[in-house]
């Protein structure tokens, strides 16, 4: 067939199913992705400027700190500022006081809520559905209510101006609670069909938590880690009020102590302190945030 007799032939339906087809674009669609991230940047701002005016405000002088507008380039940084917390605060000290308390209490609570959220989830005893929402109500009552009634039972066991009640009321309260929740979410998405694999394998009830359960909890425990950690870590209210020794504070409480022969506030070397805090926890997040991620989406699984 020539080229001429081609031209002249009519397109059939054939013809036109077998052309390929380019794919249209619908009017503005090359201006959404620019858009939704320019968007995002604006949304971010709130977010990222106080971070960044602190660290920015950690390297100024005393007398620059507050100037308005405020520096966001420090032009000559004042890196003593951070050797100057350290050397005449006791911060190395407080530091080690909030990583030993908030790992003993993250670790007290993946326990508890891991042991509790398993016995809800899989065991079935008597008063399961009245007990379980029975503790996350709990969870309505403020801290700030409990503050005296727990400080005067500590202070007739002696245990004030220790580190005791920092480690042991946290694992018995809100923490392990919502830890429970999160826990019990989880192991009820777990198949029967595994467990029943692991009896017929001879594991028994303690068996099937560490052997079965417990493994494929990673993502939850994660989450469990992670707002234990950061609630710990962001502990002020308990330590003010437990504590009276300074060398006993943990940070929240000392980086209010950064103050000259005056009184007055020294914010420069208040913000460098505030700067190696933030450094843990962003340590924590990163290590487990996709497990974190996951753990939180396959909480609501099951109900």
């Amino acid at each position: 067939m020539s080229l001429e007799t081609a031209a002249r032939r009519p397109v059939t339906l054939r013809d036109a199913a077998a052309a390929p087809r380019t794919p249209g674009r619908r009017p503005g669609s090359r201006w959404r992705k620019p858009l939704l991230y320019a968007a995002m940047v604006v949304l971010a701002i709130p977010f990222v400027f106080p971070t960044w005016w602190m660290i920015t405000s950690s390297l100024l002088p005393e007398n620059e700190v507050l100037s308005y507008p405020p520096k966001l380039l420090p032009l000559h940084p004042q890196w003593s500022n951070y050797k100057t917390a350290f050397a005449n605060y006791p911060l190395a000290h407080q530091y080690l006081n909030s990583l030993y308390i908030a790992l003993l209490v993250t670790a007290g609570t993946m326990l508890v809520a891991s042991l509790s959220g398993y016995a809800f989830a899989r065991i079935p005893f008597p008063g399961n559905k009245v007990l379980f929402p029975l503790i996350l109500s709990g969870l309505l009552i403020p801290t700030e209510v409990t503050v005296i009634p727990l400080f005067k039972m500590v202070d007739r066991l002696g245990l004030t101006n220790t580190h005791w009640p920092l480690i042991v009321i946290p694992i018995l309260g809100a923490p392990s609670v919502l830890g429970t929740f999160v826990m019990r979410q989880f192991f009820l998405a777990i198949p029967d069909e595994l467990e029943d694999a692991g009896r017929m394998d001879g594991l028994g009830r303690f068996g099937l938590y560490f052997r079965v359960a417990l493994p494929l909890a990673r993502p939850a425990l994660a989450s469990v880690a992670i707002f234990t950690f950061l609630n710990s870590w962001n502990m002020y209210l308990e330590p003010l009020v437990y504590e009276t020794d300074k060398r006993n504070y943990t940070l929240p409480v000392a980086l209010t102590q950064y103050t000259d022969a005056y009184g007055s506030h020294l914010w420069n070397i208040q913000l460098a302190a505030s700067v190696t805090t933030v450094v843990p926890v962003l340590v924590v997040f990163i290590a487990a945030q996709r497990h974190f991620v996951e753990g939180l989406a396959q909480t609501g699984l099951k109900g």
